[in-house]
């Protein structure tokens, strides 16, 4: 009879590409363009090729997507934040600014149809006067 036996995987140490790669992730977007910059400068098949790799790569530029004024995409703003009392407030304040901008559609629409309306009034009053002089 024989026992299967597990062996668990040690994490790898990452290469010097994805040390590297980590180090300009903590340091932001402004390094990958500072890289490629350099790139460009000492030898330019290097700052092409960071180019291409940013390009390929796009979770770089994803991080400005994240940005509170983006709340409408971003997944974070429904995630709990362990605080009870900040995560009512932020509760509230979300459903209070999705309901202001219910109301504000709701205006804009009304705005709209005024404006076809008296559009449609106008063309109406034209015809009638054209087909009196006629």
């Amino acid at each position: 009879m024989t026992t299967a036996t597990s062996y668990t995987q040690l994490p790898k140490e990452p290469s010097w590409f994805g040390r590297t790669e980590n180090w300009l992730d903590s340091k932001g977007k402004g390094a990958w363009i500072a890289a490629m910059v350099l790139g460009f400068i000492f030898f330019w098949p290097v700052g092409l090729a960071f180019l291409a790799y940013i390009i390929w790569r796009k979770p770089v530029f994803h991080k400005s997507c994240n940005s509170s004024s983006h709340f409408g995409r971003n997944h974070s703003v429904k995630r709990p934040t362990g605080n009870a009392a900040f995560d009512a407030y932020k509760e509230q304040t979300l459903q209070r600014l999705k309901e202001e901008q219910e109301n504000f559609e709701t205006y804009l629409q009304r705005l709209r149809d005024a404006k076809d309306k008296a559009e449609f009034d106008q063309f109406m009053n034209e015809r009638e006067k054209e087909t009196q002089e006629a």
